[in-house]
């Protein structure tokens, strides 16, 4: 179990990584960050996640100067194209229809830093996802629950319907849900060190 004499906060307003923190037995605090999350062009999937989840970081830190914070940022990828969170429910269409029978890409990065001694640990993963074939029916019913809209990808694969949409994946489950926990977890008893 995790303890520590700094208040831990996450930088996130993900109920999905909220989950999987307390998952880990971690108390903690949770305090939105309002950054841009820009894709940049030509700019590679590991590069993106790892700067989008520094710049989170350097926002949390302004507020928080006494504290372990952690930042993630989660994106999907198909072939060379990196998608993100549907911006209508037309964009969550298109996106899954895209997706359909198809094997894409989930990069998530994250950090953590230990604000007062300033040590930190910058990393990533990524998990290859396969889609079973979606009809149109299928797509538009589960749009219509409104789960797609605050999900890189436009799904989900926990406590979510997004899970029958997935015929197998290769590498971290937990991942694709938004932390890839086992190397967050070896990652934070470094900063913690």
């Amino acid at each position: 179990m995790i303890s520590s004499n700094l208040p831990i906060i996450l930088a996130s307003k993900s109920p999905r990584r909220k989950k999987l923190l307390k998952q880990l037995g971690i108390i903690f605090k949770s305090i939105p960050t309002d950054v841009d999350e820009e894709v940049l062009d030509a700019e590679h999937p590991i590069q993106t996640v790892k700067r989008l989840a520094a710049h989170k970081m350097a926002s949390a830190e302004l507020r928080n100067n006494k504290a372990i914070l952690i930042s993630a940022d989660t994106i999907v990828v198909l072939g060379n194209k990196i998608i993100g969170k549907p911006k209508n429910k037309l964009d969550a269409k298109r996106i899954l229809k895209k997706l359909s029978d198809q094997t894409h890409k989930v990069y998530t990065g994250f950090m953590i830093k230990n604000s007062l001694t300033g040590k930190f640990e910058l990393d990533y993963e990524v998990t290859k996802v396969t889609f079973n074939k979606l009809s149109e029916k299928l797509i538009d019913d589960y749009i219509k629950t409104g789960s797609p809209m605050d999900k890189a990808g436009a799904y989900g694969i926990q406590d979510d319907f997004g899970a029958v949409f997935i015929k197998k994946i290769d590498g971290c489950y937990y991942n694709v849900v938004g932390l890839p926990l086992s190397k967050f977890y070896q990652s934070l008893l470094k900063v913690l060190d």
